[in-house]
């Protein structure tokens, strides 16, 4: 196995659906920027109630890519 540096990035992924599509959607937009996405750890969930109903998902996830 050959040995490798990270780069880990921070990011608040949302959602109307759920927090899997907040995490997807967060994920989504890293890898418009970043190349090499290798793994993500889930920090935190929130969600915001409206009407004694779930409206919204964020989710916060660490993301950490290979460096060339």
């Amino acid at each position: 196995m050959s040995e490798h540096t990270y780069k880990m990035i921070e990011l608040v992924g949302s959602s109307h659906v759920g927090i899997e599509e907040a995490v997807k959607n967060a994920v989504s937009k890293a890898a418009i920027d970043e190349k090499n996405l290798r793994w993500l750890e889930v920090l935190e969930t929130r969600g915001h109630i409206e009407d004694g109903k779930i409206a919204h998902w964020q989710v916060r996830v660490k993301i950490g890519a290979t460096l060339d």
